[in-house]
């Protein structure tokens, strides 16, 4: 949802403590996962309203000169040869992400939800608080557009 790692974290721990807190309006024999996946999405709704209309910050003196090739590099040649391997070997699942990121945003949480969360239609419907139909029709056309 967030399409960064760090932002990621903060929306899972985020999520986790209101679920926590909450956990009283939890009933007991309805879907758990679909209960946490329903306040994820709305911790993740809530801090993309917050984070509306503030320009993103970041320091350039924070940034050396080649920190990227020096990270990848390290001391030894042979390290660098490792990383390209690597970096090879997940162009494809790299793609794949960057496929569903470019997604408008009711298609990507539906096919993040179910192709890569595993998450039934009844699941995902519970979750995002539409009808099973509706996401039927958000992940055949999400689908379609990858």
């Amino acid at each position: 949802m967030t399409r960064n790692p760090s932002d990621a974290e903060d929306l899972v721990q985020d999520a986790l403590v209101r679920a926590y807190r909450f956990y009283d309006r939890f009933e007991p024999g309805t879907n758990f996962r679909a209960w946490l996946f329903k306040i994820l999405t709305n911790t993740y709704i809530n801090s993309y309203r917050r984070k509306q209309g503030r320009p993103q910050e970041s320091s350039l003196e924070d940034t050396e000169e080649f920190f990227l090739y020096n990270q990848l590099s390290g001391d030894e040649g042979d390290r660098v040869t490792d990383v390209e391997d690597t970096v090879l070997d997940r162009l494809g699942a790299d793609a794949i992400q960057r496929a569903i990121d470019q997604l408008p945003p009711q298609f990507r949480t539906t096919v993040q939800l179910s192709d890569v969360e595993g998450l039934s239609y009844a699941e995902i419907a519970e979750a995002t608080g539409v009808a099973k139909g509706t996401v039927m029709n958000r992940l055949f056309r999400g689908r379609r557009q990858l």
